[in-house]
């Protein structure tokens, strides 16, 4: 996650520490709260647990590919307890319970009550349409640091993308429910063509709705969303939403309002954010960069400061990474699974610096250290290959540092990898689509 609110802006927010060692785990970085003994490699995961695939929607881009049917073989509720118990000796940060649609499971909030009498802050992902006023004080009561609902558009965009007529309207009501019982509520929104150009219209349902938080996915071509990977933004779009993002960030600051908005899913983004502050105020940008540097991006996200249980009990790199397990935890606890490298890829993403190839590698890209890589997940399902550049970065080869000189040892080493055509600028053309994303590279 790169927090706009914080980087451009200046704002704090509670997870701060997480992301950047100003409080929480890590050490402080340009004055803050004092160091920890962990540092950003050195972080337990913010872990996904999903804890049902059963959806009442069928959203276009979901990475679980869910429908409204029961599911077989998903963790009891035993085993459930058996997995928070694990997970709170290791002392992960936080647990967020999604899906599917985790409301759709009927022992949610015994599980949830469970985490939180072990010292586990939870959160929620859900699509929201399902949180009536009831639903919003148990939610409440039963003790979510905060509550994230899916939404993609207004009106009918939303209701194309959730694939139910009227799921807008529901969620909507999600999230007046929240506020009313003064929940922490944050909107979730997936960036593609079919939105980015309506961003100023969400960032008013924001302030309209008095929501307090906003983080804006890149589009991940795993599960159905590979089946709409040509409706990702190209290089220059996602240059354009990010402005309006950084614009719409910077006037909440500047009146007042207490947001925290992030952006997900592309840690190009700091690097983008580092540019345009540098030409404002280069002494803070250089302060910012500092930040996302000690973050490291990439580097310590998937596989280190991300992880991920779904429904089956199977462990994965991120929510993303379905295709590729590295156990199952009715088998072995979890912290067992998650410090075991002799899987190849787990241990290639905890070392991913000696295995970065192209345009991206640590020796070609200047902003290697900041950015980290990036999705390790997208370069895997665009080019079956972990380690191959990020399909979705969208600087331009002068902004990296990508020399005549530096494509010529690219082209030596064989690692020169076509940009697939949805992530070129709208007049570049002839690159060839996306692999389907069914399967996975080992490392």
């Amino acid at each position: 996650m790169i927090s706009i609110s914080k980087l451009y802006c200046g704002g704090t927010a509670e997870s701060d520490g997480l992301r950047y060692g100003h409080g929480g785990q890590g050490p402080a970085v340009g004055g803050g709260a004092p160091p920890t003994s962990r540092t950003a490699a050195e972080r337990r995961p913010v872990t996904v647990w999903n804890v049902t695939r059963t959806c009442n929607l069928r959203c276009i881009h979901c990475y679980t590919d869910s429908e409204a049917k029961k599911y077989s073989g998903e963790l009891t509720t035993e085993e459930g307890k058996t997995l928070i118990r694990d997970l709170a000796g290791f002392e992960i940060p936080a647990l967020l319970f999604s899906g599917g649609e985790p409301l759709a499971r009927p022992d949610l909030l015994e599980l949830v009550a469970y985490a939180r009498s072990l010292g586990i802050r939870p959160t929620l992902s859900t699509n929201g349409t399902l949180i009536t006023d009831e639903t919003a004080r148990r939610i409440r009561e039963a003790g979510f640091t905060y509550v994230g609902i899916s939404l993609d558009g207004i009106g009918e965009v939303n209701d194309r993308f959730r694939g139910v007529g009227g799921a807008f309207e529901r969620a909507v009501r999600g999230f007046k429910a929240c506020v009313a019982v003064g929940q922490r509520v944050g909107l979730r929104l997936t960036l593609t063509r079919h939105n980015f150009a309506n961003l100023h219209g969400i960032f008013d349902f924001i302030e309209r709705e008095q929501i307090d938080r906003a983080c804006f996915y890149h589009l991940v071509y795993s599960g159905r969303g590979g089946q709409i990977a040509g409706d990702d933004l190209s290089r220059e779009e996602t240059r354009q939403a990010l402005d309006i993002i950084l614009e719409r960030t910077e006037d909440f600051h500047r009146r007042g309002l207490n947001k925290e908005i992030l952006t997900v899913d592309n840690h190009v983004d700091g690097i983008y954010l580092y540019m345009k502050l540098l030409a404002k105020d280069p002494p803070r940008a250089e302060r910012i960069l500092k930040l996302l540097r000690w973050n490291g991006g990439g580097l310590y996200s998937s596989g280190v400061g991300i992880a991920d249980i779904d429904f089956l009990g199977n462990v994965h790199a991120d929510q993303f990474w379905m295709h590729h397990s590295f156990g199952n935890v009715r088998q072995r606890p979890f912290s067992e699974i998650w410090t075991d490298t002799s899987n190849p890829l787990m241990a290639g993403l905890k070392n991913r610096r000696a295995k970065i190839k192209g345009r991206c590698a640590p020796d070609i890209c200047k902003w290697f250290d900041a950015c980290g890589g990036a999705m390790r997940v997208r370069a895997d399902l665009v080019h079956n290959d972990p380690w191959a550049p990020e399909p979705a970065c969208y600087l331009t080869d002068e902004e990296i540092g990508f020399t005549p000189e530096k494509r010529e040892l690219v082209a030596a080493r064989g690692e020169d990898f076509p940009l697939p055509a949805f992530s070129r600028p709208p007049q570049a053309s002839g690159a060839p689509p996306p692999r389907p994303c069914t399967g996975g590279a080992e490392a």
